[in-house]
């Protein structure tokens, strides 16, 4: 009975959240340090990285994602070519950074978060290009379009309680 009490002792790292669960059902969270929770089957206890940095590619993949081995990079066209205002076709490409705001709500509210922030991205591009004329978007526009689809990455993100914060959105 002791060792089955003690085994409730879980520890939270520095760059880590945690999310007690009891009877699968979310109870609240902790901060790093040791923790208690009732041992299972009450309770268990999940912890997510909160301060790591992720990393969304869009309209291309680097060595990093594609398992290149000579450095390369590899065009997604279908990802990255993009209809302008003004009846032009584009190539951009942008890199969404990204990491967990709060983990209940990663952890519980969305499937498949990488995806939905890949969806939610291209098709934010897709909208302020759609709008905007060619010559803007390659001369001083860049950092506007830029801005703005972060803004409104991050306003789709909230409306389905993500809890993922995006930290930058990169136009390569």
């Amino acid at each position: 009975a002791i060792l089955w009490a003690l085994s409730g002792l879980y520890r939270v790292l520095p760059d880590e959240q945690g999310v007690v669960l009891r009877f699968g059902k979310f109870v609240n969270t902790t901060q790093p340090g040791l923790n208690y929770h009732f041992p299972f089957p009450i309770e268990a206890a999940l912890t997510p990285k909160v301060t790591k940095v992720n990393r969304i590619d869009i309209g291309f993949r680097s060595e990093r994602d594609s398992g290149f081995t000579s450095g390369g990079v590899a065009d997604v066209p279908e990802e990255s070519l993009m209809l302008t205002g003004d009846e032009n076709i584009v190539d951009v490409n942008f890199v969404v950074q990204w990491y967990i705001g709060d983990a209940a709500n990663y952890l519980f509210n969305v499937r498949n978060p990488s995806q939905n922030i890949k969806d939610g991205a291209e098709s934010v591009m897709r909208e302020i290009m759609g709008r905007t004329n060619i010559e803007f978007a390659l001369s001083e526009g860049r950092e506007q379009i830029r801005q703005e689809a972060q803004q409104m990455l991050q306003e789709i993100l909230d409306s389905y309680n993500a809890g993922i914060i995006i930290s930058s959105l990169l136009m390569q």
